[in-house]
């Protein structure tokens, strides 16, 4: 969620102000500008299309309710992606607990490019999968650390406040879901390899 100018950011808090300020013209100014961001990463986060749409209108609908106590110290789209993180978290949270997944509703892994020998797998389509499905079996809590931090680039700081954890704790899951990410890549290389 990232603008692309400096004009553009100036011109995006001209928005935000009169959002503030309650216009809701102007608050559907902001959906349209920052959506596609806000989608693509509660669809990284969920993993699934009509868990995405949701957390997205959850995401908006908690950032409405909230916009008079945003007080600017962060971009707009800063904040938008803790709302979605947040809203992605509970809404995962929740779908654990009260449904069961059918195979044939599960989509394809969502693709992200994350650092060291994951570089060289994203050059090509299958190791694209490959990596995809690896941060796909990766336990929520450190698959959303590792999505929010590789894929994102958010400091610890944000991600830590937006779990309500420790910055070290944040750290540690990170580490925790890289070397969890490194040891799957590596059990999908050994089946690779023992397959042919």
């Amino acid at each position: 969620m990232q603008t692309n100018e400096s004009g553009d950011r100036d011109d995006l808090q001209g928005v935000v102000e009169a959002a503030r300020d309650g216009s809701r013209p102007a608050f559907d100014e902001l959906v349209r500008r920052t959506y596609v961001d806000t989608y693509t990463l509660a669809l990284r986060l969920t993993g699934h299309e009509e868990d995405a749409r949701d957390v997205v209108q959850e995401a908006y609908l908690r950032a409405w309710k909230g916009l008079k106590r945003f007080r600017g110290d962060a971009q707009f789209t800063t904040w938008m992606y803790r709302i979605t993180a947040n809203a992605a978290y509970t809404h995962v949270q929740k779908r654990t607990r009260q449904r069961t997944t059918n195979i044939d509703d599960v989509d394809e892994p969502v693709a992200v490019a994350l650092e060291a020998r994951t570089e060289d797998l994203a050059e090509s389509n299958a190791g694209l999968a490959e990596l995809a499905e690896a941060v796909d079996q990766l336990p929520q809590t450190l698959r959303q650390i590792v999505i929010l931090k590789d894929v994102y680039g958010l400091p610890h700081e944000a991600i830590a406040e937006e779990l309500g954890i420790s910055v070290a704790a944040a750290k540690v899951r990170l580490h925790r879901g890289r070397k969890k990410l490194r040891d799957l890549l590596d059990e999908s290389d050994e089946r690779s390899a023992h397959a042919v």
